[in-house]
């Protein structure tokens, strides 16, 4: 009789290597946010004036409600044109994190007794952004360019601007060096601030700029000396010009006898 053998089978042992886990991709820094930023021109329709007295003062009490209510939420500056043009009365200069606050503001004035009398003459969307002619180094932790901070001085002065599709095409390079003559002429005039914000895709011109300060000449002086800088030659439009000055929402509709 054969012999019969059993073979008994060990489990195989495989030899593991202990591996470190792989490293956690780099995140990226999170982006500062934007604000969105509307400069909007309002224009009285006289027939207002000849309502009766208690009916504009509601409305004049209703409009610096909202007005007041705004400014807990987001940004609002309000300013007179009056006697300085014919087309609208005062501008509100609003700055927010959400569309909705622009939404809620100006559903908000035209469902208030004032608000069939009250015209939009004029508006422009635009919405902070970082430079590319203006170094990182330069900006510190935050770039004052992604946040309106109004320094409250005597005018505003607010224009919208296109630049000619031949700037477009230029290299970066070209164009910093033109854009650094531009910015030395501004450097002049260190008592006017300027707040450049973007409308790319989201409004008709490509730029609108704001410029404070407490001086009409001074302005005046810094526009002219801007005009003969070589970048000057691929502006295609910069009108309509708004000269505003800072006041009160009260203030004003007591002016034009609101």
């Amino acid at each position: 009789m054969a012999e019969q053998t059993t073979e008994i089978t060990q489990p195989v042992q495989h030899e593991t290597q202990a591996t470190a886990p792989a490293a956690a991709p780099a995140q990226p820094k999170p982006k500062q946010p934007r604000q969105l930023v509307r400069f909007t021109f309002y224009k009285l329709d006289q027939q207002w004036q000849l309502l009766p007295a208690e009916v504009r003062e509601q409305g004049k009490r209703e409009l610096k409600r909202i007005v007041d209510a705004y400014s807990e939420r987001a940004l609002i500056r309000s300013y007179g044109l009056y006697g300085v043009r014919s087309d609208c009365d005062f501008m509100l200069w609003t700055a927010t994190y959400e569309a909705e606050d622009l939404r809620w503001l100006s559903s908000q004035i035209r469902r208030s007794p004032m608000g069939p009398y009250l015209r939009e003459a004029q508006a422009f969307l635009a919405m902070t952004k970082r430079s590319v002619y203006v170094g990182k180094n330069a900006r510190g932790a935050h770039d004052p360019r992604l946040v309106i901070s109004p320094e409250d001085s005597k005018y505003l002065f607010v224009y919208p601007f296109v630049k000619t599709r031949p700037w477009y095409m230029l290299s970066l390079e070209e164009r910093k060096r033109m854009m650094n003559e531009h910015i030395r002429v501004g450097l002049k005039y260190p008592q006017i601030k300027l707040n450049t914000t973007y409308s790319f895709g989201i409004d008709d011109q490509e730029f609108v700029v704001a410029f404070e300060s407490d001086s009409i000449a001074d302005f005046l002086d810094l526009v002219q000396e801007l005009r003969e800088t070589e970048a000057s030659q691929y502006t295609l439009r910069d009108t309509p010009m708004f000269m505003c000055v800072l006041e009160e929402i009260d203030q004003i509709l007591d002016a034009i006898g609101a």
